[in-house]
């Protein structure tokens, strides 16, 4: 073999490493959303993605969620807590448990009594600030027709834009019961399923 021969497939690799190779143009990406400068206003309640949790023990042994689904209402926020407001209402017809038996116990005289009481409601009456930054909310709770005054601690999750439907806020309120002070009782005497209950609303809204 000739040193012709041999050079020939290295000058062929030599002078392709100086072939320009194509570049795709990289993904230009996507311009932040606008961001809500302040940290006030009145918000309507999406019920799309909000919805209100609770758990309560069942048995001494494991912890038993269930959700309500359709919230309805309003809030507002602000720096200001005086002017912390939150008037919400939960369809009692919503209980999500997972199963469709026992949500049909749910909904019965034995618990939520959604054909008598349709609605559970949430009016606050006072809020002051954590040194956290949450909130201590103070409200009136209706549940099958008893209110009872509750305290449930705030934490406003964040604010943002939506490019359809303007500017959005969302909050979260937790605080517990017991349950039986508002009828809801079954269960409690035997052990079935403990008193005390533990409620998570999480709320998302926009701008009114």
């Amino acid at each position: 073999m000739n040193a012709t021969t041999v050079a020939l497939p290295f000058a062929l690799f030599a002078s392709l490493a100086f072939v320009p190779i194509p570049q795709s143009t990289p993904p230009v990406p996507p311009a932040p959303a606008p961001v809500v400068q302040g940290r006030d206003g009145a918000f309507t309640i999406d019920d799309v993605h909000s919805c209100a949790l609770f758990r309560v023990q069942h048995f001494h042994a494991g912890q038993f969620w269930g959700r309500f689904n359709n919230i309805a209402g309003s809030f507002t926020l602000s720096q200001d807590p005086s002017k912390m407001a939150f008037d919400v209402s939960i369809e009692t017809d919503s209980v999500d448990s997972g199963n469709t038996k026992l949500d049909s116990h749910l909904k019965s005289p034995d618990f939520f009594n959604a054909k008598e009481f349709p609605t559970m409601v949430f009016k606050s009456t006072a809020c002051t600030k954590n040194a956290d930054g949450t909130f201590a909310l103070t409200g009136d709770l209706t549940i099958k027709g008893v209110t009872k005054s509750v305290n449930a601690v705030i934490e406003v999750t964040g604010w943002g834009f939506d490019m359809g439907r303007g500017a959005r806020a969302g909050a979260e309120a937790r605080f517990k019961i017991n349950r039986s002070d508002f009828g809801v009782s079954y269960g409690v005497e035997n052990g079935a399923l403990g008193n005390e209950t533990t409620v998570i609303v999480g709320l998302e809204g926009t701008a009114v």
